[in-house]
């Protein structure tokens, strides 16, 4: 398996505080990965430290990739220039000339809305997805997000999940991902990290979390769920439809053969998740030993 990322004992202490102890995880290539733990365990400085804006005490890391983009603690923005201003001053510092894929960038994120308003009237919401956006400009390899969800409201919520996995899909874009809401974690991440005090106790893979639930069975949002059955029924995969374009499909389903079945249907996938799955439920049996 090809790693984007790869740490080596990371350690990281303020005074006598060990903020990262001995921190060694595996990236794989094209993954979504998920960052998890309480707050305080050490997220946002390992991701500091990966982003290159703060120094480790102890151990190596390596990317393989020639540009990374990150959203980490508060976004940095010109307060009195607009959305497409603000991308445009992100692209000269990248030494990019070209800034005819800015208005693709606003309009994933959802600032198309925002016009040329600048940036002093955005609500809250409205500045974490110019952050985002600011993150995803020239589209970097590999995009580093810190709680990239916090303040936005539910429709905020789904338009930067599947702005995530159709970067992911579509352009082979990595990412690394923290947040407190796990459910919403669960539904795109590949790949998860448990760290708490500092110490990862734990790295697995989205369906080997879906193995240990000893569950079968996927929840689904597509953009066609009449062409994914089609598909569904020529491979023999029993399914019930829950929804608008909504299915709970039976069997041994990665998210590698769900895009699969999705591309073949000639659909989109919308959502993804092992049902019967509760990644709270297994972060606290971690904690708890």
């Amino acid at each position: 398996m090809d790693y984007i990322l790869t740490t080596d004992t990371l350690t990281k202490r303020y005074k006598k505080h060990e903020a990262l102890k001995d921190v060694s995880i595996k990236v794989p290539k094209g993954s979504i990965f998920g960052l998890i733990g309480k707050n305080g365990a050490g997220k946002t400085t390992l991701m500091r430290i990966i982003s290159g804006l703060q120094v480790q005490n102890k151990g190596t890391f390596r990317i393989e990739c020639p540009n990374i983009g990150a959203l980490i603690d508060t976004p940095a923005y010109y307060r009195t220039l607009n959305a497409y201003e603000n991308l445009k001053i992100q692209y000269l510092n990248l030494g990019l000339t070209s800034y005819e894929t800015i208005p693709e960038i606003i309009n994933m994120v959802g600032l198309d809305i925002a016009g040329k308003k600048p940036v002093a009237s955005y609500s809250f919401g409205m500045r974490q997805r110019l952050g985002l956006a600011i993150a995803l400009c020239g589209f970097p390899d590999l995009v580093i997000l810190d709680e990239p969800i916090n303040g936005l409201d539910p429709q905020g919520i789904v338009v930067i999940r599947e702005m995530i996995m159709k970067l992911n899909k579509e352009r082979g874009m990595t990412f690394i991902i923290s947040s407190h809401l796990l459910d919403e974690l669960a539904k795109v991440a590949t790949d998860f990290a448990f760290i708490d005090q500092g110490k990862i106790i734990k790295q697995i893979r989205a369906e080997e979390l879906h193995d240990t639930k000893n569950g079968k069975t996927v929840n689904a949002r597509v953009s066609d769920a009449s062409a994914l059955c089609k598909v569904l029924d020529d491979k023999g995969f029993s399914y019930e439809i829950k929804g608008e374009n909504e299915l709970v499909i039976k069997g041994d389903i990665t998210l590698t053969v769900m895009n699969e079945l999705t591309k073949e249907a000639g659909c989109e996938l919308l959502e993804f998740g092992f049902a019967d799955t509760s990644l709270e439920g297994y972060f606290i049996n971690l904690l708890e030993g």
